[in-house]
């Protein structure tokens, strides 16, 4: 079962707040996306650091609801 864009979104915003997110489908099956997240939460943080938040926000449907996240992140500028 595919997952809908706008659920990644809320369930990133719902773990980081004052996140941006920006998600796109790249196979048009909604099962691979792309997202790109800054939040102020990632300061100071390495890369891996970054992505494990994103990923413990997504929880048990990364790998099942959702197949692939190509994912970049950043802090605000």
């Amino acid at each position: 079962m595919a997952m809908p864009a706008f659920e990644i979104e809320a369930l990133i915003r719902s773990a980081l707040p004052d996140a941006e997110v920006v998600i796109r489908d790249l196979a048009g099956d909604g099962d691979h996306y792309a997202a790109h997240v800054v939040s102020s939460a990632f300061a100071g943080k390495s890369r891996i650091a970054q992505h494990k938040m994103v990923y413990a926000a997504l929880g048990e449907r990364m790998g099942g609801e959702l197949h692939a996240l190509q994912l970049t992140t950043a802090v605000p500028n």
